[in-house]
């Protein structure tokens, strides 16, 4: 067990151990952007009058036009985009539920047939549509999670995602195909434990990004007594403003030579952030394109003060700051702003829209906890042309091929996450 998640590129990339006698110059671009270093940089590249392209690269849309093109604004109330279940959806789910604990079989063993949901079913197939090939994310309302244990919660929410998605991947290196995304690390705690928490297990806001699935589902057992708002932003309409106004920055995000750092024994890996997707095309099936969306989280690249870069890792350029932090106030212009309530389902499509988060408080019985899937429709999944984007995606979600995934096996934590766990293995986890 040598390189897991972990490219013959990027292991070549390993650095060697020696001392620092010429730190390496890094752009002034933080975790979280400041807009006021942004404008500037902007302002500084236009002065330097560069050769800049005016159109975007050979085989790159110069707009797309899908249902997934969308501004916060274009939603009147969240009923464009909330699915109320009836009682007789939640009766048939606790139905189904009754029935797989009959069966006595594991976490493993949750699937459509084994969580039998007859009528409720191609509703939530109508639902698999929307993520695919619609806008992109749907919330699903009317769970009381107060009702059922922490085990039965989780039985549940796999079965009533696995007629949506039913692949679930692996999310980090101890086997968890669930994680307990809740606040049970302060700041303060790198005196105790020897380094600073990662986002999914302490309060503070995360900036856009994507994370290392397909579909993203978040199952809420409990919402912060203030803040915690989940942001919703079009990968679409992000890059219809980028071509439409600067087609020399879709050159920049295409290219394959942004430095990510792996924060794991000195390691990098260089790919883009932006990518071509497509369904279909294998047996006899029509490609279906569904043209660019991005795959990056913000930390690998800026490093933040939890998580700084390896000193010798290499820089970014000032133009790719200004393309990266781009994005990111792009997406945050037209993001929506979605308070999820205890009990809720968010499901979205996690390479056609970036997701952020406020920070949050949590206080007495109020306190937010969510259940985060990463998961995978084997017939509507997208795909690109990137080895390493698909090399990603193998190792999420055919773990099994592997053999020391196959070693660890899959974890499944009833209550909580622990991260203490995942602290040697950053490059693992989102944001």
């Amino acid at each position: 067990m040598a390189y897991p998640l972990q490219s013959p590129r990027a292991r070549d990339m390993a650095l060697p151990q020696k001392d620092i006698t010429s730190p390496i110059v890094r752009p002034d671009i933080d975790w979280i952007p400041s807009y006021k270093v942004f404008k500037e940089r902007v302002q500084r590249l236009a002065a330097l009058h560069l050769n800049r392209p005016t159109t975007v690269p050979a085989g790159w849309p110069s707009k797309i036009t899908s249902e997934r093109v969308w501004s916060g604004s274009d939603f009147k109330s969240e009923d464009d985009y909330v699915v109320k279940l009836s009682q007789e959806d939640i009766s048939e789910i606790e139905s189904a539920l009754l029935y797989f604990k009959s069966l006595d079989l594991g976490f493993d063993d949750v699937s459509k047939s084994t969580f039998p949901l007859p009528a409720l079913g191609p509703k939530l197939s109508e639902i698999s549509d929307i993520i695919h090939t619609g806008r992109g994310f749907v919330v699903l309302r009317g769970l009381e999670p107060d009702k059922y244990s922490s085990t039965d919660n989780i039985l549940l929410y796999l079965g009533v995602t696995s007629y949506i998605a039913e692949t679930r991947g692996m999310q980090d290196f101890d086997g968890r195909m669930i994680l307990h995304i809740q606040a049970v690390r302060k700041e303060s705690d790198v005196a105790q434990h020897g380094s600073m928490p990662n986002s999914p297990y302490v309060n503070r806001a995360q900036p856009f990004h994507t994370d290392l699935c397909d579909v993203l589902s978040l199952y809420a057992l409990g919402v912060a007594a203030y803040g915690g708002e989940s942001f919703l932003a079009s990968s679409a309409m992000i890059y219809n403003e980028i071509a439409r106004l600067r087609p020399d920055v879709i050159h920049v995000l295409a290219r394959d030579d942004w430095p990510f750092d792996e924060f794991y024994k000195n390691q990098y890996h260089t790919r883009p952030l932006l990518y071509n997707f497509f369904s279909g095309g294998t047996n006899g099936e029509e490609e279906e394109e569904h043209g660019p969306g991005f795959q990056f989280s913000r930390r690998p690249l800026t490093g933040a003060h939890f998580s700084p870069h390896h000193p010798l890792v290499p820089a970014m350029s000032e133009v790719q700051a200004e393309a990266l932090d781009m994005v990111y106030f792009l997406a945050k212009e037209h993001a929506l702003e979605i308070t999820l309530k205890k009990g809720d389902m968010q499901i979205f499509n996690n390479f056609a829209m970036l997701h952020a988060r406020s920070s949050f408080v949590d206080e007495g019985e109020q306190k937010r906890h969510m259940l985060r899937l990463w998961l995978r429709n084997e017939q509507k999944a997208w795909k690109s042309e990137s080895e390493g984007l698909d090399k990603v995606g193998r190792e999420v979600y055919e773990w099994e091929k592997e053999e020391w995934r196959r070693e660890v096996g899959t974890q499944w934590d009833i209550e909580a996450s622990p991260p203490e766990l995942r602290v040697d293995f950053k490059r693992a986890s989102c944001a």
